[in-house]
């Protein structure tokens, strides 16, 4: 049996232990000793992508928030043209230098990319702090799920406040994605709320999966 190589950690501003290890040649990542993701399984991370930039103007502006491996910035640099300009809001600055330093086979070298601006920082004050500068699509892989929530914190992305708030930080025509673990009907009512047109679309977490495990919740400003 091939033996598990924890090959970095550290703490998360709230004091969570943040795990990198890899295993028979894949990596994964654990929150406070619950596996947040991992390169075996990328699908919805990448339809995700498909799903935000499914309508992007000349010139896009995308924001997506948490780093992660990578499989949803690719995804989106794919689609985007050369003069996009893809934010990417990640709060742990280890994320970004195991990106640089452990996966650069995986998705590492996308950080180099001439359209892709890196923020250390809460993709919450990212949004707060747009002003005229919004976004014609924000993708938001922050946590589990909207419910329960590994880093309580980041239950203002998800309240009524937050939706509200992301909903100002997009153009006109603009769509933010969340990404979620579980399907959440109360998620769902609240974003109705605030926004006229959403869906929630099931994601499988392999391509040839026979059931969808994740869900995407998708809202359009009109």
């Amino acid at each position: 049996m091939k033996p598990t190589t924890t090959l970095a950690s550290c703490r998360t501003p709230d004091g969570t232990a943040l795990v990198l290890q890899e295993h028979d040649g894949h990596f994964y990542l654990k929150v406070g000793g619950v596996q947040l993701m991992s390169t075996t399984a990328s699908s919805s991370e990448q339809q995700m992508a498909e799903l935000a930039c499914a309508r992007m103007p000349k010139k896009p502006r995308v924001l997506i928030g948490g780093l992660g491996f990578g499989f949803t910035l690719r995804r989106v640099l794919e689609l985007c043209p050369a003069d996009a300009i893809v934010d990417v809001a990640e709060l742990v600055p280890e994320v970004i230098s195991w990106n640089r330093e452990y996966l650069t086979s995986v998705n590492g070298l996308l950080l180099d990319d001439p359209r892709v601006r890196i923020h250390v920082r809460d993709v919450g004050e990212v949004i707060e702090r747009v002003g005229k500068d919004r976004y014609h699509a924000i993708l938001l892989d922050v946590d589990n799920s909207p419910d329960p929530l590994v880093q309580k914190g980041n239950a203002r992305l998800y309240n009524r406040g937050g939706v509200a708030r992301t909903k100002a930080a997009l153009h006109a025509g603009g769509r933010v994605v969340f990404w979620s673990a579980n399907p959440d009907k109360d998620f769902a009512r609240s974003l109705e709320r605030v926004f006229q047109n959403v869906e929630c679309i099931g994601a499988k977490a392999y391509p040839k999966a026979k059931r969808f495990t994740h869900t995407l919740f998708v809202a359009d400003r009109d």
